[in-house]
């Protein structure tokens, strides 16, 4: 397996759905995650990270957190202004507009892979 980087790419979830992804990897894009946006169309991959934060958003998202084998560990929804607990075994991280999780099945358990299309990447 190789390391992440910066990309696009498809979230295939265990029903066979594909979500449009984006890839935060490096320091600068984990950084700047969904700040400045109205919304995302599918889901946000930042990694490694086991924790983050929604001061500066514009709106609710729900967030996924991953071990290393891209299991879902945690799903909750952060309005903006909040800090999120720290998940330690958790390594990835999703974030997806509010509500749209509990459409795709994602719960704690659940399995996901990633398939990158821009930017070398691993797939999980």
């Amino acid at each position: 397996m190789g390391k992440w980087a910066d990309g696009t790419g498809t979230l295939a979830l265990p029903d066979g759905a594909a979500v449009p992804l984006e890839v935060a990897a490096s320091y600068r894009a984990r950084r700047r995650g969904l700040l400045g946006r109205d919304g995302i169309t599918g889901a946000l991959l930042i990694t490694p990270t086991n924790s983050v934060h929604t001061f500066g958003m514009r709106f609710a998202i729900d967030v996924a957190y991953l071990d290393r084998s891209l299991r879902v560990l945690s799903v909750v929804t952060m309005r903006p202004g909040r800090l999120g607990m720290i998940r330690p075994r958790g390594r990835h991280v999703l974030e997806a507009e509010a509500g749209a999780m509990a459409g795709w099945g994602l719960r704690p358990g659940v399995r996901v892979s990633v398939q990158v299309t821009e930017g070398p990447s691993r797939a999980g």
